[in-house]
């Protein structure tokens, strides 16, 4: 029993555990930024190389030297994986640290012993501090998949990146103007010592999040790697390939953007540090709503849009205005967009790699060849980059509008590598089936900002009134970036917000999981919602909701029954129609037969004429009689005019009827047969209708239209033609809804 208990496998921490040590994390990485800005990784790194004396070359070799040792990955993932993820981050974060302190005796060893032995001494430094890092990364990945829950990963590093975010740009700020006041040397040492102390800080910070134990070796079992896999793994691969390129493409840029500043557009050193603060600000502006977006809607529509803006910075970079007044505050203008590509880049990439690309049993391995494979193209595309740049030293000229320098061979890797790229990511096959168009049509549709707005004030929201009016709110909205919290208000203990809920979708364009939800309130057990949930249903027009409609038919409440009748003629399908009318000749309920009557007029069923003709004759409320008329109306087309009229006879019934008689006239063209006949008798009915003479005027227009001309008129028409004269006729003014229907039948049937 000891034996299994020591051989078990060491449970991860609880959720709960990993929520408390994500505020460490975050503390950790934001010292670390400093660590990182102010020695190996920020600009002030290439500009300390530069202020030695080292040429382009040799700062290309140099910050190879950075990836290249993430080869030893592969090879180390085992023992890091026994000794533990936590341990091994820890005394390797620590060991990178104090390498660190070398880089300030460079300025003694540049004075004693001259730039070639400079050049050894930083290589050996770099060397050592890029080979405990790599040793330090190889345990972080894993260890950062274990304590960061999957449903939050990409808040987590909205928020991470917000905070180093803010950090580096007070580290930057402080850079730039240390560098401004103290020329040469000194200045660098003080801000490497900063970023010293930061490391440490960083490391300590570290200590305290959890998980990342060792696992225990078991002397008996091989342990079985999991390269192979990850190698036949066709989503990995193509993530591998993907990262790789914008590596290539991107990194040397990165790295000689400085010198290309400084030397190109003419910015001081202290300016060129500053650049950064644009990039984080572009990054702190946009973290959130990059991580927001990535936990809602997927991480690959985040990464290829943000990998998509990325291509548009070097055309940026070689346009901008040089040697100009306005050069730094367009390059610092082009460094915040840097910002917010690479933030939506980089928390997309990261979430995709986490949480969808990598398998959490195997990610030792998986992570291992993940960092071999980005120190190899990291440090190719420094080489790379640093030859490339130093042998177009003498490339000058002009190409059309572009102006030709040293840099112009990286400015076209960046432009031309990332297209690649992104055909490469677009193939990944991933659950997530929201693409780069769809993702963009959520901001743009209905109104984003009245949703963003909302969606804020739902969360805050602390009562049921406030609740109520801001889930009406979020329909008006018309944004499907309102899908979620629509969702989660349907889910509402309260009633009065689920009822707010349905109504509001009611507003929403169509969306797939707001259909489904309505859908299964229609067909549950809460009946008010369920009536309310079918003529949502109606209203929205999703014709994937048309099965659930027709089993809506079958509903043992007769409310549920009319609503479902009435949404599936707003759908428009016609293959219910057969349905519809076999239903409304054996129903004897008069709300149903309403129902039927409406659907059908809508579905534009003229094959039913006679039945809501005769549904007509046997209705006794006005207001019911007036809605089959409609559906009657709807047959011959031209709704509108119909409501019109209706709406008109309301006020001033005789001078309603008699205009629209005089428009018949219209119609008539001159050298018909009768057509002068037909002129006067319209003439005569006018005068009778414009005087108010209701009762006389309607029989007349009885007899009126038997005097039309029955080849104007299809046979559905005429159907309605001959039924509304002989109810006029019968019962002259006590039906005005057949004089509406006769004189709009006239206007719209006519052919």
């Amino acid at each position: 029993m000891a034996s299994a208990a020591t051989d078990a496998i060491p449970a991860e921490p609880t959720t709960i555990e990993k929520l408390r040590g994500l505020r460490w994390s975050i503390a950790s990485n934001s010292a670390n930024t400093v660590f990182v800005q102010y020695t190996f990784f920020g600009s002030i790194f290439v500009l300390f190389l530069n202020e030695l004396g080292l040429n382009k070359g040799q700062i290309g070799f140099l910050l190879s030297l950075l990836p290249f040792t993430g080869l030893i990955s592969i090879f180390i993932a085992p023992a890091v994986n026994r000794l533990g993820y936590k341990r091994t981050y820890v005394t390797a974060w620590a060991g990178r640290t104090a390498i660190a302190t070398f880089l300030l005796l460079t300025p003694w060893v540049a004075a004693t012993y001259g730039l070639d032995v400079t050049l050894i001494f930083i290589s050996v430094t770099v060397a050592a501090f890029s080979l405990v890092r790599s040793i330090g990364m190889t345990a972080n990945m894993p260890w950062v998949q274990e304590y960061v829950p999957d449903s939050m990963r990409g808040k987590y590093t909205a928020t991470n990146n917000t905070y180093a975010s803010v950090v580096g740009f007070a580290a930057v700020t402080v850079g730039g103007f240390v560098l401004g006041r103290i020329a040469g040397l000194p200045g660098f040492v003080i801000l490497i010592s900063v970023g010293i102390v930061s490391g440490f800080v960083s490391t300590w910070l570290a200590s305290f999040i959890p998980g990342g134990v060792p696992v225990p070796n078991r002397p008996k079992q091989k342990r079985q790697r999991d390269l192979g896999a990850a190698l036949r793994d066709s989503n990995y691969m193509r993530y591998l390939v993907g990262v790789a390129l914008l590596t290539l493409a991107t990194v040397p840029l990165g790295s000689f953007l400085p010198l290309y500043m400084g030397e190109q557009v003419g910015l001081s050193s202290g300016n060129i540090v500053l650049l950064q603060i644009g990039t984080l600000a572009g990054g702190l502006a946009t973290s959130f709503a990059w991580g927001w977006a990535a936990d809602r809607y997927g991480s690959r529509p985040v990464m290829l849009w943000g990998l998509l803006l990325r291509m548009s910075l070097p055309v940026l970079w070689m346009l901008m205005p040089k040697n100009s007044p306005l050069s730094l505050y367009v390059a610092l203008g082009i460094a915040l967009f840097q910002g917010l590509a690479d933030m939506g880049w980089g928390i997309g990439s990261a979430r995709m790699l986490y949480v969808s690309i990598v398998p959490s049993a195997k990610r030792s391995d998986y992570m291992a060849l993940y960092n071999a494979w980005t120190g190899i193209a990291g440090g190719i595309s420094q080489l790379v980059g640093g030859q490339l740049l130093q042998a177009s030293q003498g490339v000058t000229g002009q190409f059309f509008f572009l102006t030709l320098n040293p840099y112009i061979s990286l400015f076209g890797l960046a432009l031309v590598l990332p297209l690649v790229s992104l055909l490469i990511m677009r193939a990944i096959r991933l659950t997530e089936s929201l693409g780069m168009g769809e993702f963009v049509g959520i901001f743009l549709r209905g109104n984003p900002f009245l949703a963003m707005t909302s969606l804020v004030r739902y969360h805050l929201a602390k009562d049921e009134q406030s609740t109520l009016l801001v889930t009406e709110r979020l329909g008006q909205t018309r944004s499907l970036l309102a899908v979620e919290e629509l969702l989660e208000a349907l889910q509402d203990p309260r009633f009065n917000v689920r009822f707010e809920a349905v109504i509001a979708i009611s507003r929403m364009p169509a969306d797939p999981r707001l259909t489904a939800a309505l859908v299964e309130i229609l067909h549950g057990s809460e009946l008010a919602l369920s009536v309310v949930a079918a003529w949502a249903l109606g209203r929205i027009g999703d014709p994937s909701a048309y099965d659930a409609l027709v089993r809506g038919l079958d509903s043992d409440y007769r409310s549920i029954q009319a609503h479902s009748v009435r949404a599936l003629g707003a759908l428009g399908n016609p293959e219910v129609t057969a349905v519809l009318r076999e239903r409304l000749q054996g129903e004897e309920n008069r709300g149903l037969q309403m129902a039927f009557a409406s659907a059908l007029g809508q579905l534009g069923a003229t094959q039913a004429v006679q039945e809501l003709l005769t549904l007509l004759r046997k209705t006794d409320n006005p207001g019911a009689r007036l809605e089959v008329a409609l559906a009657i109306g709807r047959l011959v087309g031209n709704e509108n005019n119909f409501v019109h009229l209706a709406r008109n006879v309301r006020s001033d019934p005789g001078t309603t009827l008699a205009q629209a008689v005089q428009g018949l006239k219209r119609r008539l063209h001159r050298g018909d047969a009768g057509a002068d006949a037909l002129r006067s008798l319209l003439d005569e009915e006018t005068e009778v209708l414009g005087h108010g003479e209701m009762e006389s005027g309607s029989r007349a227009l009885g007899q009126l239209i038997r005097q039309m001309p029955a080849q104007h008129f299809d046979p559905t028409a005429q159907a309605i033609l001959a039924e509304c004269a002989d109810r006029l006729e019968e019962s002259g003014a006590d039906h005005i809804e057949y004089a509406i229907l006769a004189l709009h039948t006239l206007d719209a049937g006519w052919k």
